[in-house]
């Protein structure tokens, strides 16, 4: 099988503001189609990466590439990209068409191809056509939305880059426009490549996920793989609540292996990660690869499931989260065992555990 030429290359990215780097030497590549999420804490360097690809800000070495065209050297608006701002940046006294039109008025397209146009992309964002005339305050948040995406697909970008469009809406608006997103993804064929801080976000829409720290990449894959098999316990705390076990020559403290487990950890050193979900509760009888003994010190309620703190014999913490169907009997100070197969718990090698990251989700 042949392999994908992608459409963007990111090769030996650096950007330094006087003592300070933001970027150090990145290499990333995107297919063509492909909705790539850029997800890292504050300061980790995705505002920099996405102001360098869109051409606001120049790198201090490397290039950019659109498939064979250097681009970090053209104009932002000489390349053949859009942003779509977490402010969305309408002009407030202006007609949802007028908005639309903008680009392409901007490019010399004729009028009445420009409408043409914008009556195209109502229809794309599935929006009314007789919106084409409604003032853009007359809108809602959703809809300004959907209307500044039209305008971002006017003049049919070969990528739209996204910088945390979502993040000022509520959570139902912002779930909506997450399913709808995918949706235009998927029916535009277009290259998104999208910033967020949300995880939940990244998760839901994209292909695949590329976890920014200080600067580089920790990791790029699709979002179970960077879920399950994290390559650092920076990425897996990252990726949500996790249990960290020190494993050293195939002994952690607190775990009970069964014989089949030891023999699979035998002399390996490295961090046992167990994620909260992948627990289950142990009755008299019951086994598992894994086991935990331990008291629950905390409850949490989260709609059908329940997660709990619990105090192992080391006096260290652990999270584990089951269905509500599943909780434990006498809540808050009972005894609980739990367990869970081997292949729920993903070894990080030593090389790659040296991170200060607390032992347990709380």
């Amino acid at each position: 099988m042949t392999a994908k030429t992608p459409i963007l290359r990111i090769n030996a990215l650096t950007k330094t503001f006087e003592n300070f780097t933001a970027l150090h030497g990145i290499d990333l590549n995107v297919d063509d189609g492909e909705f790539l999420a850029i997800v890292g804490p504050s300061g980790s360097g995705k505002t920099t990466l996405i102001r360098i690809l869109v051409g606001m800000d120049e790198p201090t070495d490397g290039s950019v590439w659109l498939r064979d065209k250097r681009i970090d050297v053209v104009p932002a608006n000489k390349r053949p990209t859009c942003m779509v701002f977490q402010s969305l940046a309408l002009f407030p006294h202006r007609t949802v068409g007028q908005n639309i039109e903008f680009p392409l008025k901007l490019r010399g397209v004729a009028p009445a191809k420009r409408k043409e146009r914008a009556l195209e992309l109502l229809d794309t964002l599935r929006l009314p056509r007789d919106y084409y005339s409604k003032r853009i305050q007359q809108c809602s948040g959703g809809e300004k939305q959907r209307v500044a995406l039209a305008r971002a697909l006017a003049f049919d970008p070969e990528i739209l880059f996204f910088d945390e469009p979502l993040s000022a809406l509520d959570y139902r608006l912002r779930k909506t426009l997450e399913k709808e997103l995918k949706d235009l993804h998927r029916r535009t064929g277009k290259t998104f490549i999208y910033i967020t801080h949300s995880l939940e976000e990244a998760m839901v829409m994209s292909d695949r996920i590329a976890i920014m720290k200080a600067g580089h990449f920790e990791q790029i894959a699709p979002a179970e793989e960077i879920y399950a098999r994290p390559k650092s316990r920076f990425v897996a705390e990252f990726m949500g609540e996790v249990n960290f076990f020190d494993l050293v020559n195939g002994t952690a403290s607190d775990v009970t292996m069964s014989d089949s487990a030891g023999a699979s950890l035998a002399g390996q050193t490295g961090t046992l990660t167990i994620r909260p979900e992948s627990l289950r509760r142990l009755g008299e009888g019951d086994s598992a690869d894994l086991s935990f003994e331990g008291v629950v010190e905390a409850e949490y309620l989260l709609g059908s499931r329940v997660q709990y703190r619990i105090t192992l014999a080391s006096g260290r913490e652990m999270g584990v989260e089951v269905l509500r169907e599943n909780a434990v009997p006498g809540g808050v100070g009972a005894s609980l065992t739990v367990g869970c197969d081997l292949k729920a718990a993903h070894l990080i090698a030593d090389a790659q555990s040296t991170e200060d990251t607390p032992n347990a989700a709380a």
